[in-house]
């Protein structure tokens, strides 16, 4: 059995429940802490490439995907604006690390409002920016129009893209595991190159 053969033995209920893990997967990835563990470009390029083999409806999925960005950021900011600097006096867990923050906090310096939508195509960053947002008390009229945007852009966008790619290679799935791989390097190369800079940077520091 194919992974259609097993969502149609479960009728309805195997693509509800297909929807649901797949909504809960980008909300978290999007607004909690947990989130920086989750997949999130790979997954949406994955379940584009799956829609173009018909196993999942495209056009549910961008709605799904489009809800659960955009709710998970607000989460994050109204739990960012709620519980603030006291973020950054919590002690270091498993799912919850400071540098996690600054890192975010660093982006929304250098880039300003614009972090909202550019952050959701860096990980880590997309994960703390809407909660950095919440700390810094950006108004949230501001906020929720970058956030719908952003949205928008990165979850239909990747997912389109795997869906088209779907569309023009026959049986895509089978080579699906190094499309992912490939997709996971490319997005974990902005986090990597700027963990060095920084780390290159405080050597030099410590130096002077």
């Amino acid at each position: 059995m194919n992974i259609k053969d097993y969502i149609l033995y479960f009728g309805n209920f195997g693509y509800l429940f297909i929807y649901i893990i797949l909504f809960a997967i980008v909300f978290a990835e999007s607004g909690l802490f947990v989130g920086a563990l989750l997949p999130g470009d790979s997954l949406l390029f994955t379940a584009g490439i799956l829609a173009a083999e018909e196993y999942i409806n495209i056009y549910v999925l961008l709605i799904v995907f489009a809800i659960a960005a955009i709710a998970g950021d607000s989460f994050g900011y109204y739990f960012g604006r709620k519980v603030g600097k006291k973020l950054f006096n919590k002690p270091d867990s498993k799912f919850f690390h400071k540098d996690n923050l600054l890192i975010a906090e660093k982006f929304y310096e250098k880039h300003g409002k614009i972090t909202v939508i550019l952050a959701r195509f860096i990980p880590i960053v997309r994960t703390f920016a809407p909660i950095v947002a919440g700390i810094s008390n950006m108004s949230y009229s501001i906020f929720i129009f970058y956030n719908v945007i952003g949205g928008i852009i990165w979850s239909s966008g990747i997912t389109l893209a795997g869906y088209f790619l779907g569309k023009l290679i026959p049986d895509i799935d089978k080579y699906l595991l190094p499309f992912i791989i490939g997709i996971i390097v490319i997005t974990i190369l902005p986090t990597i190159f700027h963990f060095r800079k920084e780390s290159k940077k405080s050597n030099i520091d410590k130096f002077l």
